[in-house]
C-alpha cells in the first residue's frame, strides 16, 4: 500500500521524501515542511517523527539527517513518517519562537487549520501524529546546557502512561524526566488521543552537539527494534527517572561558577553554584534545597539579580 505525506508518496520497500505545504509567506509564496516517508516493505506499525518544533532545536534535526541514510526500506516492517522541520519560520532566522506569531511551537497543540501560523503548522503535524502508533517529538534544551533525557509528558495518571514510559525506556538516553507537561505540548496532547508520545531532549547547544546526536540516532533505532520495525535486539536497560525540578536563580549579579558537574548528584546543603565579582571576589554562595541531579544550567557565565540559573531535578529512582 503507497503511503503518502505531502508530496512525498512511498510504495512498500520504497522511500521518497518531499514537502508538506502549510501555508503561504509575507510575499504570498507558498511554504512547505521537510517531510519523508519510507515504506517498510513488511506489514508492521507506524513511528511519527519530527524535529525542530523551536527553531533553534537543532539536534533533533541532526538525528534525522543521520538516521534516514542508514533506513533500507527493504528491511523495515511498517512505516516511518517524518517532518524534519516542524518551526519552518523560526528556523530560518534560528530562533526558539515562530517570528510570525512570536509563538513557542510546543504550545501549541493540538493547534487550529484556520488559526494562526503556528496553530496552522501544529494542526498538520498533529494530524499526522494522530495517525501514528507511536511518536518522537525530538527536542534540546535550547540553548543552555543539559542532559540527555526522555520526557514523558502525559501524567502519571493518564491512562497511556505505561506505554509513554516504555517508550522513553526503549529510546535509552539513560534519563527520564516523568512529569506532566505544560498545555500545548505535542507530547501532552497526542496521548489524549491515543498515541504514546515522548519528548526526546537531547542535551542542548548553540548548532548541533555530535554526542547528543549520536544518542539521539542510537535512541531512534532501539525503539525501530524494539517495536518489531527492525530485526534485532534493543537494550532496555534500567534508567534514572526524576519527577520534579528545582529551579534557581541568581541572588546576586555577577559571574556563575558551578561546584558538582552537569549530571552530577548533589545532596541538600551542598553547594550549587558561587557568584563572584569580575575579580573573583565572592558575593554569594548556592546550596541544594533538596537531593537531586544537576539536569540543566545556562550557558553563559554571567547574570543579574534573579536571572535563572540552573534546575536541579528531585525525585530521584531507577525504573
Amino acid at each position: 500500500m503507497t503511503t503518502t505525506l505531502g508530496t512525498a508518496s512511498a510504495g512498500p520497500g520504497e522511500i521518497d521524501t518531499g514537502r508538506l505545504e502549510v501555508g503561504e509567506t509575507r510575499d504570498g509564496s507558498p511554504f512547505g515542511l521537510p517531510v519523508a516517508v519510507i515504506n517498510g516493505a513488511n506489514p508492521g506499525k507506524t513511528l511519527y517523527v519530527q524535529a525542530a518544533s523551536d527553531g533553534d532545536e537543532l539536534n533533533g534535526v541532526g538525528v534525522i539527517q543521520r538516521v534516514v541514510p542508514q533506513l533500507d526500506p527493504a528491511e523495515l516492517a511498517g512505516t516511518i513518517l517524518i517532518v524534519g522541520i516542524v518551526n519552518y519560520h523560526a528556523f530560518q532566522v534560528a530562533e526558539h519562537r515562530n517570528p510570525i506569531d512570536d509563538t513557542k511551537m510546543n504550545r501549541a497543540y493540538p493547534g487550529n487549520e484556520n488559526g494562526t501560523s503556528s496553530e496552522r503548522i501544529a494542526a498538520a503535524t498533529f494530524d499526522i501524529a494522530t495517525g501514528a502508533d507511536l511518536v518522537l517529538d525530538l527536542h534540546q534544551g535550547s540553548t543552555s546546557r543539559m542532559i540527555d533525557e526522555v520526557r514523558v509528558r502525559c501524567g502519571t495518571r493518564h491512562r497511556l502512561h505505561s506505554e509513554c514510559l516504555e517508550l522513553a525506556k526503549a529510546f535509552g538516553c539513560g534519563y527520564i524526566l516523568d512529569q506532566k507537561g505544560p498545555d500545548g505540548q505535542l507530547a501532552r496532547a497526542a496521548p489524549d488521543e491515543g498515541v504514546p508520545t515522548v519528548d526526546p531532549e537531547l542535551g542542548g547547544s548553540v548548532g548541533w552537539d555530535e554526542e547528543s546526536v549520536r544518542k539521539g540516532v542510537d535512541g531512534v533505532f532501539n525503539v525501530l527494534r524494539h517495536y518489531g520495525f527492525l530485526d534485532g535486539e534493543a537494550p532496555f536497560e534500567t534508567q534514572t527517572r526524576a519527577r520534579g525540578f528545582e529551579q534557581y536563580g541568581a541572588p546576586a549579579g555577577g559571574l556563575v561558577t558551578f561546584e558538582p558537574e552537569l549530571g552530577k548528584r548533589v545532596s541538600a546543603g551542598e553547594t550549587v553554584f558561587r557568584v563572584t565579582t569580575p575579580f573573583g571576589e565572592p558575593k554569594r554562595t548556592v546550596t541544594a534545597d533538596s537531593d537531586g541531579i544537576l539536569w540543566r544550567t545556562r550557558r553563559l557565565p554571567q547574570v543579574a539579580t534573579g536571572e535563572y540559573v540552573c534546575s536541579v531535578a528531585t525525585d530521584i529512582d531507577q525504573y
